[in-house]
């Protein structure tokens, strides 16, 4: 992959923040570039579920346009903190501290960026009437696969079969690096 080395200042932040609170489970540069470059063509409010310490959420802010917002739930206490720590002076990023599902009465929003793996929390079902027409959904954390039906671990994933089929959304599976994937879902 080509990619300039240096980080946005708001991302090595988050990094930063991260190593401080002892986790080692965030969103890979490849796919922060990726969200980046997504941010910065969607206007309104942009969203991530499942923040963990802020390094997904500072990689879509590091992109996004001017006038534009971000709304970030974590589930857990201390990594919702320490994802403030990052945003604390930053009125365009709001970290919740709850349930992803408590921010239903922000959206629609224009860009949902989903660090969640299960489909109950995941699934097209959950998610259509959060995104605005032409919005797009990210998904990430999956390992490339060139079969069909797609699998993972020697199962059908049925949370990637079930996206790359929902006739409301346009979706394609985009490797960001040899062992990394994405879905990448367009709302129609």
């Amino acid at each position: 992959m080509s990619a300039p080395p240096d980080l946005p200042g708001i991302v090595a932040r988050a990094f930063d923040v991260s190593r401080k609170s002892g986790y080692v489970s965030f969103c890979r540069n490849e796919t922060g570039r990726l969200l980046a470059a997504l941010a910065a063509s969607r206007p309104g409010t942009l969203a991530e579920f499942g923040t963990g310490t802020g390094v997904g959420t500072a990689w879509l802010r590091s992109g996004m346009r001017e006038g534009s917002r971000i709304v970030t739930a974590e589930l857990e206490p201390k990594l919702a903190k320490a994802a403030a720590e990052i945003f604390e002076d930053d009125e365009q990023v709001e970290v919740v501290a709850a349930d992803w599902s408590t921010l239903r009465d922000k959206g629609p929003f224009s860009l949902l960026f989903l660090d969640a793996r299960e489909p109950k929390d995941s699934g097209a079902d959950t998610i259509i009437d959060l995104v605005e027409p032409g919005g797009v959904v990210v998904l990430d954390d999956f390992t490339p696969c060139a079969s069909w039906p797609p699998v993972f671990a020697g199962r059908v994933d049925v949370l990637r079969e079930q996206w790359l089929t929902d006739d409301r959304f346009t979706t394609v599976e985009v490797m960001v690096a040899p062992d990394a994937s994405v879905l990448i879902a367009s709302k129609r």
